[in-house]
């Protein structure tokens, strides 16, 4: 167990607890990634999943971002079907393409054969977050996971896919597979996040990247209970917690539900949804992040500029109806063709705010 860092002064972790930040707290999904020429330049040397699994590599990724920007934390540079490899799950994460799934688990065989967590082959990851704790200071470090259903897409589909035809179909004709394997990636889930915790991360983030293709009722019946029972277990744990999806208007509410009351909890928006529509849609106490467009930054800096003023705004009307916080970020990931420089300026901005 990691000796935690007193971290009171961060503005991140005061805007995600409830407490009033000393400036509005900035970070960026996708924040080492393949719009830094740095980034790029080591990953030549390291494939993707190669990088995931040396730790000095991934600390220095996740480091290289908060030596250009004045970002309040850094998340751990990792990848949602890492858990998925240390639990002997043969994929590769292609180039340009995504995670690419050589046997896809597509029947009740499939599921009773998969294996949990391997706790060697994870260890690296968890070497990797002691390394970034003892290396950040005062700066928070954000560990995450891919959400069961996000992670049983890839798993059914076999990679990437627009529709998610097959999953769709298992969750809806065959509902006992379903839940089995819903039951054996969310411990999955459960056992990758309680090491980071464990290895000393500050807060986490749920990424359910696909649940924007349900319906609500869907999402309630076949992956709410999965989503609520990662919260569920880890809110003894104490630190702060955010769930994040894209296109999730619809969910909002219900994403909300899954983490834990009483507990630091945080729901990501993309940019299709106001933060004040979404303040009235989350439970009560809950904060928000966002939720920039990420194609915004690819037009100019008068259009940045406006529009990081309007989510700052935003924010702080969502917290007058009752969020418990704003954390500005973008809706989604950075895009590769960003501008680092304009990023730079973009967290100058919304600090001087």
């Amino acid at each position: 167990m990691s000796t935690r860092r007193d971290l009171t002064e961060s503005p991140y972790l005061a805007a995600v607890t409830g407490r009033k930040a000393s400036r509005v707290p900035v970070w960026f999904m996708r924040q080492a990634g393949r719009s830094l020429p740095e980034y790029r330049a080591l990953r030549e040397q390291h494939s993707m999943l190669a990088a995931c699994f040396e730790p000095e590599v991934a600390c220095e990724l996740t480091l290289q971002p908060l030596r250009r920007y004045d970002v309040d934390a850094a998340i751990l540079f990792s990848d949602i079907v890492v858990p998925l490899r240390a639990a002997g799950i043969d994929l590769d994460i292609v180039p340009d393409v995504g995670p690419v799934i050589s046997d896809p688990v597509r029947t009740a065989a499939d599921i009773d054969a998969m294996k949990p967590l391997d706790p060697q082959a994870i260890q690296p990851i968890f070497q990797a977050v002691s390394l970034l704790v003892a290396a950040l200071g005062d700066v928070p470090l954000i560990g995450f996971a891919g959400a069961p259903f996000t992670l049983a897409s890839y798993l059914v589909e076999g990679g990437p896919s627009r529709n998610h035809p097959r999953t769709k179909a298992m969750m809806l004709a065959e509902p006992a597979s379903w839940h089995a394997l819903m039951d054996k990636l969310t411990d999955l889930t459960l056992g990758f996040l309680r090491g980071q915790i464990d290895a000393g991360v500050d807060a986490i983030q749920v990424f359910d990247s696909w649940a924007g293709t349900l319906s609500l009722s869907d999402y309630r019946q076949y992956v709410l209970p999965y989503s609520g029972r990662v919260f569920a277990t880890l809110a003894e744990h104490g630190v702060p917690m955010t769930h994040f999806g894209v296109g999730t208007a619809e969910l909002l509410g219900a994403m909300s539900q899954a983490l834990q009351p009483g507990t630091a909890t945080v729901v990501g928006v993309d940019w299709r949804t106001s933060l004040t529509d979404a303040a009235a849609r989350v439970q009560p106490g809950t904060g928000l992040q966002g939720n920039l467009d990420p194609v915004v930054l690819l037009a100019g800096w008068p259009a940045v500029e406006r529009a990081a003023r309007a989510v700052v705004d935003d924010g702080r009307r969502a917290v007058d109806a009752g969020a418990a916080g704003h954390v500005f970020n973008l809706g989604h990931g950075v895009l590769p063709e960003t501008d680092p420089g304009v990023l730079t300026e973009l967290v100058s901005l919304v600090h001087a705010l």
